[in-house]
């Protein structure tokens, strides 16, 4: 497979580039390397602002993207206090940026409560109601999602040990904060999320350091939460999302190391695959936009801060079949003394075999496209094999017999 892929490399590059679910290097951001930023789109243009730079500077600026040049232009300034850790989303032609933090180390910081829209066609940003969650008194570490003409803040940090699980919906037409049905999953921050159709999605994040895997759909149509299957990958806090048709994506993030795996949802089978890595390195509290069906995704911290920017071509979502999108083959099955493992999916780096109670009685190394596995020292009975892919994240597990 390898070979195949080279040489069409050698041939045609630019068919491999045009291929789906790849990620694409792009000009790095024009605001230079930076962590906790805000990212939003409006039309043919992505946006992102804010965060903080190298020296531990918070910031203020805003940089609009042109996919078509692979270009940056420095827009204006956000006219509130230089922040990060905010919230960032865009209704309609407008896009709104508020909450966050004023300094980098937050117990010099103040919380900030104002929130602004800016006018891509004015270039001028107007200020609007500040956000009244936390008494008033300002959050960050927030996540922000947009359903029907509304935007919804959810969840973030009060103070050093404290968070919060309200959610309100901000109505730009009235200018308005309404409160609604607090998040059931408790209080956190670096929340992730999404939305899809009429639905928001929200989920993972931390308490205390506690990172979580959970998600949760919220319907504004009866103000009301419903959990659904939580993320396959590691728990985390600190992810870039965004959404493509009607499918959600979480990618990179921290739950104590950095992450780079693209985990895809789909809310008709409530469940979540992954599609691939990030083409860059592992990082975290980095920003993404979708401009014409295109994902781009970049700046971040990953042992540095970083200012690289990627571009995602999602997979023909129609004509995959996610039931079975490893081509994952065990044979025989039942056995006596032996399996062999079988995948051409190039994202398959493990084998494990567990016990049906949870012990693990086999690992090794996937090196090629075929493993045979000697099983003749393993007790009969039932078994589970987990096929693996980087960081040990679970691709496809299928039951075994031992007899």
């Amino acid at each position: 497979m390898v070979k195949i892929l080279l040489a069409i490399t050698f041939i045609c590059p630019l068919f491999v580039f045009a291929q789906p679910n790849t990620w694409l290097k792009k000009n790095d951001f024009g605001g230079g390397k930076r962590e906790r930023a805000v990212a939003f789109s409006i039309g043919n243009y992505g946006y992102i602002g804010t965060g903080i730079d190298t020296a531990e500077t918070v910031l203020k600026d805003l940089w609009q993207y042109d996919p078509t040049l692979d270009s940056w232009t420095q827009k204006a300034d956000l006219p509130g206090e230089a922040r990060r850790d905010a919230i960032g989303f865009s209704l309609g032609d407008r896009g709104y940026i508020g909450t966050g933090i004023n300094n980098n180390a937050s117990f010099l910081g103040n919380k900030l409560a104002d929130f602004y829209e800016y006018d891509p066609l004015t270039n001028s940003w107007i200020q609007k109601a500040n956000f009244p969650g936390n008494g008033g008194f300002g959050i960050y570490f927030a996540t922000a999602f947009t359903v029907d003409s509304k935007g919804y803040v959810c969840g973030g940090k009060n103070g050093p040990n404290t968070y919060s699980n309200q959610l309100w919906e901000y109505k730009p037409s009235i200018d308005q904060w309404t409160p609604r049905t607090n998040f059931p999953g408790g209080p956190r921050y670096q929340l992730a999320s999404f939305s899809i159709g009429n639905f928001g999605y929200v989920g993972l994040g931390a308490n205390q350091d506690i990172f979580k895997k959970d998600f949760w759909k919220y319907n504004p149509g009866n103000n009301q939460w419903t959990q659904v299957a939580d993320l396959i990958a590691s728990e985390r806090g600190g992810a870039a999302t965004f959404t493509i048709g009607d499918r959600g994506f979480v990618c990179t993030g921290t739950n104590g190391g950095t992450q780079k795996d693209l985990i895809e949802y789909n809310p008709v089978s409530n469940s979540w695959a992954l599609r691939s890595y990030y083409g860059g390195s592992d990082r975290k509290n980095a920003v993404a936009f979708v401009v014409n069906g295109k994902a781009y995704l970049g700046t971040g911290k990953g042992g540095n801060k970083k200012a690289s920017m990627y571009e995602y071509t999602p997979h023909n979502f129609l004509s995959l079949d996610e039931n079975n999108q490893f081509d994952l083959s065990i044979y025989p099955n039942p056995t006596t003394d032996y399996v062999i493992v079988e995948s051409s999916h190039n994202l398959l780096e493990e084998v494990a075999i567990y016990s049906i109670n949870g012990v693990e009685v086999y690992r090794e190394k996937m090196l090629n496209s075929k493993l045979q596995i000697d099983l003749s020292s393993v007790a009969p009975g039932v078994y589970v094999v987990q096929a693996l892919g980087e960081k040990g994240i679970q691709l496809d597990r299928k039951q075994i017999i031992v007899q």
